[in-house]
């Protein structure tokens, strides 16, 4: 993501903007605070920054409610007020296993009621009406009482629903029973474990289409698991464009349901055995177009390699599947269900229309409608083609677990799941209904990216994801953990609150929307549960105190960078660390730490115009920092003192530093470590310059490379010395 690790907020005051001066600004915040919009948020430089009334009245417009007038602003509040009287049942329900929740249903006054559960397995189940009168209201001229239902405590984990019956009306909810805390993260706080970090598309082997793969994952878990390592994390595999050209970054995806077929293994297909010798040669001549690639060490060329698999993987589409595979695909594409359908109708009318496209925004041509639907009947055979890939992806990623557990690997592969879905995407067309409108997702300013971030997400509604029954959000972290041991959640922070920007907006100028946090990681923990996964919250940033003790109450790990872990001026000994966290030396939103510890990302923050002190001061700070980390190391021994040089001081080989900082972390209690692959080989350049755009600087395009800037592939990785070295070291470290 582009989100910085630590999200502090240097925000001047916005102006109020062309507002009607007569406008009660406490009526506002009044309404703002009924429909979960934040009036004001605490900034990096420790200040209280208040919201401009125009941004409050755009956001709620988003979550469409008016508020352009003192009138309309009462009527707002009133029908806040009235909101739940009008439903009959509340749209969902979310409770934690071996707790009760009382549910209001809302009826015709004297009316009787009843409530029944539906449980997963069939089983149907009367709930118990409590004694919990309230007066009734007047709804629109109807008397409108409430009468509340208890949901028993002994309920199982899973996914079940709700119906009310009053007068022959019947209303139905979805039930939705979490656990009270993830266990899956159990067995490290019996013996931690440790494991790689990478981006996949920048991990390459002499088999790679130049772009690392999921059989490239495969061999990379093998290669690590084989030195004790538990899991490989990777950056988010979601979909991006169909055809080229793709969006670089993994964290702007078209969907984050499903998987991006740019890292299939082309040969592992099996159906490549059974072509005809000429259309065999084709995918050779394919194959031979990128191969070169591997070797480039400066940008990945995603366009053109993924030309030529698209190519390829559309000979073997032709290819008829054997009895048994034919029914393996078809298994998927039932349990897919109309989600995986519908992405795959996005993909085919998406191959032919740009981003831009008014159609995407035609209130005619939306899921559903008649000419939507005759698209998909034209468009059966492209649709069927995008289904297929999806099937390809996830046996692939079947196989790349199966190989990371084989290894010894006790999580395997761990997946990120990004915030969220690039505004002209899949997600935003399909899902319209359930995202909020004329607004987008980013981050304040802070002392990383002092203008602060949008980044062109939008955010769900609310209300309306509630209302949908939280199934978008279901699918997406069902699929996303079918082959998984392990999720990181790019910005948890965001199950909490977010930051909304509005169109035509600076990304100084938005304002914090409250989430329904218990449902939303409960339903994340049910589903990390059933897949029998571990959940990493990455947690850095401003945040109420509390957040992080409950993410922990609830069994999810935080996230620790020793780059950021302080005491006041000094790093914080790891021995304070978290218990419940995943800690790393750096993140892929800093460069690797041999360009950290030269300080290159001042000099390419210098020069790319993103800082407000001079490049001096930030060096002069940066090298303090360093000098006070260097300092800890020599105290625990991990470098030797000073002394013994010209200067006083000893020369340090890059390396030596690496590992003694890796040796340093592991004294950590941390259940989970971290080793960036990248400081496994010398790389020094970083993946991702938050602030920039891919003209300014190659964000999510820099293949692996050594301190040389030698293309590395896995191939090498057996052999490589400070590979070997630095795993080792970390091994013994935590093992020890």
């Amino acid at each position: 993501m582009t989100n910085t690790p630590i999200q502090q907020d240097t925000v001047t005051q916005p102006t109020t903007g062309n507002l009607d001066a007569a406008t009660d600004e406490e009526l506002l915040h009044r309404l703002a605070d009924a429909h979960g919009v934040g009036t004001s948020f605490h900034g990096w430089d420790g200040l209280q920054h208040n919201v401009s009334p125009t941004t409050l009245i755009q956001v709620l417009a988003a979550l469409g409610v008016a508020a352009d007038s003192n009138s309309q602003i009462e009527a707002a509040l009133v029908e806040a007020e009235l909101a739940p009287w009008r439903r009959t049942l509340p749209p969902a329900v979310v409770v934690q296993e071996g707790t009760t929740a009382a549910v209001h249903v809302h009826v015709r006054d004297g009316s009787p009621a009843r409530l029944t559960i539906s449980l997963e397995n069939g089983t149907e189940l009367a709930a118990a009406q409590q004694e919990d009168w309230a007066p009734p209201r007047d709804v629109d001229g109807v008397p409108t009482g409430r009468a509340t239902f208890e949901v028993p405590a002994g309920l199982p984990l899973g996914w079940h629903s709700l119906t009310a019956e009053s007068d022959g009306v019947t209303a139905t909810a979805t039930l939705a029973v979490v656990p009270v805390k993830l266990q899956t993260a159990a067995q490290l706080e019996e013996r931690r474990g440790w494991g790689l970090a990478t981006q996949l598309y920048s991990v390459r082997s002499k088999r790679s289409w130049g772009i690392g793969d999921f059989a490239d994952l495969a061999d990379l878990a093998s290669l690590a698991g084989a030195r004790g390592a538990d899991y490989v994390l990777v950056n988010p595999l979601h979909a991006a464009d169909p055809v080229p050209p793709v969006q670089a970054s993994p964290y702007s995806p078209s969907t984050r349901r499903f998987f991006n077929p740019l890292y299939i293994r082309v040969e592992a297909i099996p159906e490549l055995a059974y072509v005809k010798a000429r259309k065999r040669a084709t995918v050779d001549r394919l194959l031979d177009h990128v191969h070169a690639l591997n070797k480039d060490a400066e940008r990945l060329d995603r366009d053109q390699i993924f030309a030529a698999k698209l190519a390829a993987l559309e000979l073997l589409h032709t290819v008829k599947l054997s009895p048994a595979r034919q029914r393996s695909f078809e298994e998927f594409c039932r349990e897919a269900g109309p989600g995986l359908d519908d992405f795959a109708l996005w993909c085919a009318i998406r191959e032919d229309r740009s981003p831009d496209d008014p159609f995407w925004q035609d209130p005619t041509a939306t899921l559903g409608s008649p000419k939507v639907e005759s698209m998909r009947q034209a468009l059966a055979d492209r649709i069927g083609f995008h289904r297929w890939l999806q099937w390809i992806c996830d046996e692939q990623l079947e196989s790349a677990q199966a190989a990371a557990k084989r290894s010894g690997m006790r999580l395997g592969v761990v997946h990120d799941l990004a915030v969220g879905a690039d505004l002209s995407s899949a997600d935003a067309w399909t899902l319209r209904s359930s995202f909020a409108p004329g607004v987008s997702v980013g981050a304040p300013p802070d002392m990383y990216n002092q203008l602060g971030q949008n980044w062109n997400q939008p955010p769900w509604h609310p209300v309306r994801l509630a209302e949908a029954g939280y199934a978008p959000l279901r699918a997406m972290l069902s699929t996303v953990l079918r082959h998984a041991g392990g999720i990181r959640v790019d910005h948890i922070l965001g199950l909490f609150r977010l930051w909304w920007v509005p169109a035509g907006n600076s990304a100084r100028d938005g304002a914090y929307v409250r989430y329904d946090h218990e449902a939303l990681i409960g339903i994340l923990a049910l589903e990390a549960h059933r897949a029998g996964a571990v959940v990493i919250g990455e947690d850095l940033g401003v945040f109420e105190p509390w957040v992080r003790d409950y993410l922990a109450a609830r069994g999810i790990l935080g996230t620790s960078i020793l780059w950021f872990e302080y005491d006041g001026d000094s790093p914080l000994p790891p021995e304070l660390y978290r218990t419940q966290a995943l800690a790393s030396v750096n993140t892929h939103d800093l460069p690797p730490t041999a360009g950290y510890l030269a300080g290159d990302h001042v000099e390419l923050r210098g020069q790319l115009g993103l800082l407000e002190r001079s490049v001096a001061e930030e060096r002069a700070e940066h090298e303090a920092t360093l000098d006070k980390m260097m300092g800890l190391l020599r105290e625990r021994g991990l470098l030797p003192p000073r002394g013994g040089g010209a200067d006083g001081a000893p020369t340090l080989g890059e390396e030596q530093v690496i590992e003694a900082l890796h040796r340093l972390l592991a004294h950590a209690p941390s259940v989970l470590l971290g080793v960036a692959l990248v400081d496994a080989v010398g790389e020094r350049r970083v993946q991702n310059q938050p602030g920039t755009t891919s003209e300014v600087y190659p964000n999510w395009q820099v293949p692996l490379a050594d301190e040389r800037g030698r293309a590395v592939l896995i191939d090498d990785l057996d052999a490589n010395p400070r590979f070997n070295s630095l795993l080792a070291a970390v091994d013994e470290a935590v093992r020890g």
